[in-house]
């Protein structure tokens, strides 16, 4: 069709430039030879018309057909990225899900792993229970009459020749696997009795001598998480020796104290170790974090605060991981010298947890803008039915409505796997109590935290034959679990027989 068209075009101007020559010619009478050029000149001005022309037309084609191949290429491009991103989608679901099941598989193989070493340990406990019952009833069956080397009256002159010191390795809580009330070592339960008996008067006395001659111990007790039951926090329980060596309980103490004007001292040196044993754990555990008890006669007294927070200021680079505890009644009775100073702490980075918690009547924002960010309340109220009717919310929705504004609930005083069950209903993510392992004290050089102090050959041997033979039991033997957190058993006899804290 394009070469048919312009063979007639062509013809048309020759036909054009003829009849223009020939008028020229028969009508104005100009002569042939100037026709002829009239006409040749006619032609070429039609060609070069039909040349101009031709070529503007091709080139809007031209142009048009670029213009739509650009639109096409940009809906090529777009619909390649729309491909690589949905590519790039099913890519991360896959990784996602591959990792998954990887952490799956992994949890189960360390469960598997944890139930064979708690049936080893059962299994081993079993055995030694049952020597020693076939043991006991040998000996009881010739005796006619109470015997000084019954278990009985063997387990009264050990604790009586065990005042002031530790319990030896892994004899720490035998006698709680007969139902005994958890408690934290032999020590405790000897010194309970005479703190109670004492006065006041014999009280500060003790405080004062313990405060001068540095007999204050840390005892770390673990928070775990759930249902983990991974180490995550340690919270450092204060106890005073007296000069034989007895232990007072912070219980007995704090009060005392406060009133004496020396909580603040005692608040100071529990500062400094607990810093020291936060850096040690550090070196293992980047994650690991220390809960650090401070009374409020402290955080209300200038120039004891002043001290504090010299020391703290000091140590800054550790306040992610320095936790400083309050009662409950303290920010319920905060002054305005207690707001300065915990907007102080809360400015050099340090963070707050509430304890000692005696109902849910709690206002998260206001808490959260003071810098708490961890509540510790007792598992029994959490699960007590009665709570409900006077709080403003259920127990069940106070971890997600503390979540809400960056605070973790932390339910303690957890005794039985039951309350484990019912919490993990409450969503609650951490735990901490006898269940898991009860305040264990730190070894006399502050490195670690140890079961009990050096004993005698023969509790040494004793303690021996008792321990879980499994390679954890070895390893708890050789040095502290406290400094290298790690998964805690649901077994509460085996957890309270374990050695070391945590």
């Amino acid at each position: 069709m394009i070469r048919i068209s312009t063979i007639f075009i062509a013809i048309c101007m020759v036909l054009v430039a003829a009849s223009l020559g020939l008028v020229l010619y028969s009508v104005a009478g100009i002569s042939g030879s100037e026709s002829a050029i009239v006409a040749l000149t006619a032609l070429t001005f039609l060609i070069l018309y039909n040349a101009v022309s031709m070529r503007l037309r091709d080139r809007t084609d031209v142009g048009s057909q670029i213009a739509d191949l650009s639109r096409g290429t940009a809906d090529l491009a777009r619909q390649v990225a729309e491909f690589g991103r949905r590519l790039a989608a099913v890519e991360g679901r896959v990784v996602s899900a591959n990792s998954a099941g990887a952490d799956r598989i992994q949890a189960v193989v360390g469960e598997i792993n944890e139930l064979g070493t708690l049936v080893k340990q059962l299994a081993a406990s079993v055995a030694s229970h049952d020597d020693m019952l076939t043991s006991g009833v040998a000996a009881a069956a010739p005796a006619g009459k109470p015997d000084n080397d019954s278990p009985k009256a063997e387990s009264h002159k050990g604790t009586e020749s065990q005042k002031g010191l530790e319990p030896p390795k892994g004899m720490a809580f035998a006698a709680e696997d007969t139902g005994a009330a958890p408690a934290t070592g032999a020590p405790s339960l000897v010194a309970e009795k005479p703190a109670a008996s004492r006065s006041e008067a014999q009280i500060l006395a003790t405080v004062r001598n313990a405060v001068e001659q540095n007999r204050i111990d840390i005892y770390l007790q673990p928070m775990v998480t759930l249902p983990q039951r991974k180490v995550r926090f340690y919270e450092a329980v204060t106890r005073l020796r007296d000069d034989r060596d007895e232990i007072i309980t912070a219980d007995h103490f704090v009060g005392i104290a406060e009133a004496a004007g020396l909580i603040g001292r005692i608040d100071h040196m529990v500062m400094l170790r607990c810093v020291q044993v936060l850096r040690r754990l550090m070196v293992r555990n980047k994650e690991v974090g220390v809960f650090c008890n401070v009374a409020a006669a402290t955080l209300g007294d200038p120039a004891t605060f002043a001290q504090c927070l010299d020391f703290l200021e000091a140590n800054r680079a550790l306040a992610p991981s320095f936790v400083l505890e309050f009662k409950q009644a303290t920010f319920r009775r905060l002054g305005p010298i207690e707001t300065e100073h915990l907007a102080a702490l809360a400015q050099r980075g340090y963070r707050f947890s509430i304890d000692h918690v005696t109902d849910l009547r709690i206002e998260p924002r206001e808490l959260a803008d003071r810098g708490v960010r961890f509540i510790k309340v007792p598992a029994a109220l959490l699960l007590d039915p009665k709570q409900a009717s006077t709080s403003d919310i259920h127990a069940s929705d106070l971890s997600d409505l503390l979540g809400r504004f960056g605070i973790d609930l932390i339910a303690e005083r957890i005794e039985g796997e039951r309350a484990v069950v019912d919490l993990l209903d409450y969503d609650v993510r951490f735990g901490q109590g006898f269940l898991f392992a009860p305040p264990r004290p730190l070894r006399p050089e502050g490195a670690s935290a140890t079961g009990g102090a050096p004993a005698n050959k023969a509790q040494e041997s004793n303690g021996a034959s008792n321990a879980p033979s499994s390679g954890s039991g070895k390893a708890a033997a050789l040095e502290s679990p406290a400094l290298e957190p790690q998964r805690t058993t649901g077994n509460a006899a085996l957890a309270r027989r374990a050695v070391g804290p945590g």
